[in-house]
């Protein structure tokens, strides 16, 4: 009785290393491009203390409101306003047998992502004046449908073709057919951070004067594409 991992490749089955008479050819397609980035993000985060929860939370509602009142003043500059997390903390006292809450820190977290890049640094530095408010980035990135990667995509295939006909030619043959081409991905490489942008806490008193926005140049991106492309040659000349 014959099993199928028995059977051997007959005439008509096609052998994954080719032929003699139709060699068969892997090779392999990279790209990296720069682009100019088309978004930034931000992350602010807004923190409040008190010694009982009513104070916490009540200063933490009001830091929060001026804090997005301020972002939703730039417009359609903000393409996506997001809340991310929120927590309000007891804190014990770090002595005793009994269980005594000393304080309550309460915190809120929001992403905002711009497509103008000219009021960044005016918008992180009016945030970090604020009362107990962190600002976090710019994260730099680009948009998934953004034309970078297309470009890196369809440069990677020329150069595997390229490669693949520089190969055939060393040996007297020709590029006959295309049999398959397997993408390994084309994405952007993990934005780096910027340094922290940090406010100091407000206690009261004269008007300070604002401070001057900061001066933030956008960071290009690397766009990457790599694929394997498999192809058919003529015979070759040896």
């Amino acid at each position: 009785m014959t099993h199928p991992t028995d059977a051997t490749p007959t005439a008509d089955t096609p052998l994954p290393y080719g032929t003699p008479d139709t060699p068969r050819l892997a090779v392999r397609g990279e790209a990296r491009l720069e682009a100019d980035p088309e978004i930034a993000r931000i992350a602010v985060t807004i923190s409040a203390r008190g010694t009982d929860r009513t104070t916490a939370l009540t200063d933490l509602t009001h830091r929060n409101d001026a804090a997005l009142t301020l972002i939703k003043t730039y417009g359609d500059a903000i393409e996506k306003l997001e809340t991310g997390t929120f927590s309000l903390t007891p804190q014990l006292t770090e002595k005793g047998r009994h269980e005594r809450i000393r304080a309550y820190h309460g915190r809120v977290t929001h992403t905002a992502t711009l497509n103008d890049f000219t009021i960044l640094g005016e918008l992180t530095t009016r945030l970090a004046d604020l009362d107990l408010t962190r600002v976090d980035g710019p994260w730099w990135a680009l948009r998934p449908d953004s034309p970078a990667h297309r470009s890196a995509r369809t440069q990677a295939v020329h150069e595997a073709v390229q490669r693949a006909r520089e190969y055939a030619e060393a040996l007297g043959a020709r590029l006959d057919a295309l049999l398959e081409i397997a993408d390994l991905g084309a994405e952007n490489t993990a934005p780096n951070a910027a340094p922290t942008l940090r406010s100091l806490p407000g206690y009261g008193g004269a008007t300070q004067e604002a401070a001057p926005a900061l001066d933030l140049e956008p960071q290009r991106q690397a766009v990457y594409a790599h694929l394997n492309a498999r192809f058919t040659m003529t015979r070759p000349v040896l």
